[in-house]
């Protein structure tokens, strides 16, 4: 590395956009992303001392309960300087219930820092979290963290990562043993080619290094051919060029807990990861769907303002919090904002940088700045702001975030809680984009869905523990759907006179099975005015009430066409009431002859497993109608199942596979897609739907 400077820090005043560096670490639960943020923090003098997952002290992990489980549950948003660099980190969750609160940072960066454990190699979500931060054209940097637990093997851990990531997984650092039996330390490895390290020669991997960089370089591949070398410190461009196009992934190592590695890490931030100038700019488009057109924002603060919201929290003290991240432009107080294509601007008054739950007013947000406002209702992860009328329908390609397919329907157990408790539910849901909230017609439940019985699990403890909300809650709800397997037609004529003006309302509709996934379409071919035109939209009113509350099961019916045939109406006792009521019930009586059948939801599973534990994994999912699509070698020994299984046979499934594998399984889960229930399951839901409206 190049001398350092004698002091770390750097002031505000004093930083431009150049000196702006941004980092999300992510990666799997107990890889150390919380500590090594605690590790960075101090080394740059922003705290005085590390804090600790144990005790509970981290800036990161400022929620109680996050502090009591002893992981991360949300984004924390943190900065620190270096050498003259602003840099903004964004410590993420590693459970995979949780990866709504990760995969949003992503968007908010420059570089994707995959922190890896040592111990446990390189775990399904590392891997994830690579291919998520590669979809999103991020640099991409892979830390192993606890270099200086007991019994671990490093080179088998960078020999993993390059096996799984390619060749171009190389290491920016080596881990270096002292001569005297010392503390673990770390030797750099592209501006230094001399000294040993526990890999061997410090020269081989800053020759590796170098060759990878300059392939980008048609001019300095012609000068490492001709004199055999080229000065690291000449290759800042190719290195930036490298990490852009994803040709160069380095591997850094460090100790969060000794420290070891830490300050090299800050570094390698400061000297060799991108600027807002230097990353590949952000993925902005004009218009929707095929004509949208892509938008290059520019990180010059002299132009017009360009930021999107990547996390939404609601504080006690200063209400809804947006943090954002400023791609071009510069936002300052009292700025005039929009909030996509709303036509009301909004005015900033107050401009906050935080650390952890500590809010600090700033002068000014710069392109790279990540900052928040706050008291602005409108505000919601992945809002685009501008203060310019030309660019209200820019906004970010869609993020494509997991569906929660694990429900629990919840009842207040005071009487008269059922509004407060919609009222915090929605709010919790304004918080994180992959929990929904939903009222169902017919039992008027409250159901809430997430990822995972962790998700789930931690909802409630927020209910009871912040929101001071006792919930009675029912089994986990699988989201059936319902839908046609042939063609069917249905009427039904709505009278009813009540001694004045009545009702009186006839439809006669077909019903047919689309594709999967296709929907719903509605069409009208009534003919000679049978039903007012009038009318129509009030027999669609109808069908779709009917398809919200099922047909057979009472659960939403999905992938069909409704043809209105024809009807007759009454010029005096016609209303709109009557034709709802007509369209729901001929659509019930079309359902009923076209042969409806449920579909379930079908689950993709990555379970990663003691290789000794496979046949009875195996076994197992064969017994809950389970598939097993392959096997591939996982870390350490571990073995990594793709298997596809119906979500319903899944309820409780980490309980099982602890006591499959003595604790050390782990599975992830994701919806792939709705498939026909066995007869016998359709039977027991129909008669259970049946014995529900009994009662």
């Amino acid at each position: 590395m190049p001398s350092p400077s004698p002091l770390p820090g750097a002031t505000d005043a004093a930083v431009q956009v150049a000196d702006i560096r941004s980092l999300a670490l992510v990666g799997p639960s107990g890889a150390g992303k919380t500590s090594l943020a605690e590790a960075l923090l101090a080394a740059s003098g922003a705290i005085a001392t590390p804090g600790s997952v144990e005790r509970g002290s981290t800036v990161a992990d400022h929620d109680p309960l996050a502090r009591r489980m002893g992981h991360s549950l949300q984004a924390a948003v943190l900065h620190c300087h270096w050498r003259g660099s602003r840099i903004h980190l964004i410590d993420t969750p590693g459970a995979p219930d949780f990866i709504g609160h990760s995969l949003p940072a992503l968007e908010a960066v420059d570089t994707a820092v995959v922190v890896v454990n040592a111990s446990t190699g390189l775990e399904p979500m590392a891997l994830r979290m690579l291919q998520q931060a590669a979809e999103r054209r991020l640099d991409r940097v892979v830390v192993v963290n606890r270099i200086d637990a007991p019994g671990v093997d490093l080179a088998a851990v960078l020999a993993q990562i390059q096996t799984a990531c390619g060749r171009g997984c190389l290491p920016l650092n080596l881990p270096c043993t002292p001569a005297d039996g010392g503390p673990l330390q770390v030797v750099d490895a592209f501006f230094n080619r001399a000294g040993t390290s526990d890999f061997g020669p410090v020269e081989a991997a800053h020759r590796a290094l170098v060759e990878q960089v300059v392939e980008v370089d048609s001019v300095f591949v012609e000068r490492y051919l001709a004199d055999g070398d080229v000065d690291a410190a000449e290759l800042h461009a190719p290195l930036e060029q490298a990490l852009r196009e994803g040709h160069l992934v380095p591997v850094c190592f460090v100790s969060a807990r000794t420290g070891a590695g830490v300050q090299a890490l800050l570094d390698v931030i400061h000297h060799l990861l991108p600027h807002p100038g230097e990353g590949n700019p952000p993925a902005f488009l004009r218009g929707e769907g095929a004509a949208a057109v892509p938008v290059l924002a520019r990180p010059d603060p002299a132009l017009h303002v360009l930021a999107h919201v990547f996390k939404v929290t609601v504080d006690p003290y200063i209400g809804k919090l947006g943090v954002l991240r400023v791609h071009q432009g510069c936002v300052r107080p009292g700025a005039l904002l929009y909030v996509g294509d709303s036509r009301k601007p909004f005015r900033v008054a107050h401009l906050y940088r935080l650390q952890g739950k500590a809010h600090t007013e700033v002068a000014q947000a710069l392109p790279g700045d990540l900052c928040a406002i706050a008291k602005v209702d409108a505000l919601h992860v992945d809002a685009v702001l501008h203060d310019a009328a030309e660019d209200d329908h820019l906004h970010l390609a869609p993020l494509q975030l997991p569906e929660p397919v694990h429900g629990l329907a919840l009842r207040p157990k005071r009487l008269g809680d059922e509004q407060r408790l919609w009222d915090t539910l929605a709010r919790l849901v304004v918080e994180d984009p992959c929990l929904r909230v939903a009222q169902v017609p017919g039992s008027h439940e409250t159901v809430v869905s997430g990822l995972g019985e962790l998700h789930l699990r931690l909802l409630l403890e927020r209910l009871r523990e912040q929101h001071r909300l006792e919930v009675d809650t029912q089994p986990p709800r699988i989201a059936y759907r319902e839908t046609a397997t042939s063609a069917a037609e249905g009427q039904h004529r709505h009278k009813k006179q009540t001694g004045g003006a009545g009702q009186f309302g006839e439809v006669r509709l077909r019903v047919e099975p689309l594709p999967r996934g296709a929907g719903f379409e509605f069409i009208d071919a009534v003919k000679g005015g049978a039903i007012p035109g009038a009318f129509i939209p009030a027999v669609e009113k109808g069908v779709r009430e009917a398809m919200a509350g099922g047909a057979i099961t009472g659960h939403p019916v999905v992938d069909v066409r409704v043809t209105v045939l024809d009807g007759k109406h009454h010029s005096v006792d016609s209303k709109e009431i009557a034709f709802v009521t007509a369209g729901r019930q001929a659509f019930l009586a079309a359902m009923r002859e076209a042969r409806a059948t449920v579909l379930e939801p079908i689950a993709d599973l990555q379970i990663s497993a003691p290789a000794a534990a496979i046949g009875d994994i195996t076994g197992d999912l064969a017994a809950r109608r389970g598939m097993v699509a392959g096997t591939q070698a996982g870390a350490l020994g571990a073995v990594v199942i793709q298997a596809r299984a119906p979500l319903a046979e899944l309820v409780g499934y980490q309980t099982r596979l602890n006591t499959l594998t003595s604790g050390e399984g782990r599975y992830t889960l994701a919806l792939a897609h709705h498939a026909p229930v066995p007869p016998a399951v359709q039977q027991q839901l129909v008669a259970g739907w049946h014995t529900r409206e009994a009662g």
